[in-house]
């Protein structure tokens, strides 16, 4: 199956480019990102706190069935432009990555269509080439085929 959604990463940098075009109005996609009940949907996380606006944060949580805590993840916003841009910090806990810096851009393509264009910096050469060692890519591109199942039904 084609995956969708493209990685670019160019040897030596501390950078990566994801890039997915949708079959969704920008709405949408934004909204996607910014409502959490639809964000736990296509991430499969819990929201704990998403403050959409300029100096606010974020907090994800994920749990196996036990209850036990496997996956937290907060942020701060610091870019909103509703529709067009959200710049924000990610930081997976109790994990060996360093907070990452993400600039999300999202374009109308069409009155259908949008793109999601993510720059995410990470603080070394050596941690972004260990992400990408992880199934990165097959998460990224399961996660985004969700957002597109998920979210076209609120068309």
């Amino acid at each position: 199956m084609e995956q969708k959604t493209k990685i670019d990463s160019e040897n030596g940098k501390q950078e990566i480019v994801i890039t997915r075009d949708f079959d969704l109005p920008v709405a949408l996609l934004f909204k996607a990102y910014i409502e959490p009940s639809i964000v736990e949907q296509w991430m499969g996380t819990k929201v704990l706190k998403l403050e959409n606006k300029k100096h606010g944060g974020y907090q994800f949580e994920t749990s196996d069935p036990k209850g036990n805590v496997v996956f937290q993840a907060n942020g701060v916003i610091h870019e909103y432009i509703p529709n067009q841009k959200i710049t924000r910090t990610f930081e997976m806990e109790n994990s060996p990555f360093a907070v990452q810096l993400e600039f999300l851009e999202f374009e109308t393509l069409t009155e259908n269509t949008s793109r999601l264009k993510m720059h995410v910096v990470y603080k070394s050469t050596a941690l972004r080439d260990q992400m990408l060692q992880l199934p990165f890519a097959q998460g990224i591109n399961m996660a985004h085929n969700r957002l597109q199942d998920i979210v076209s039904k609120l068309k």
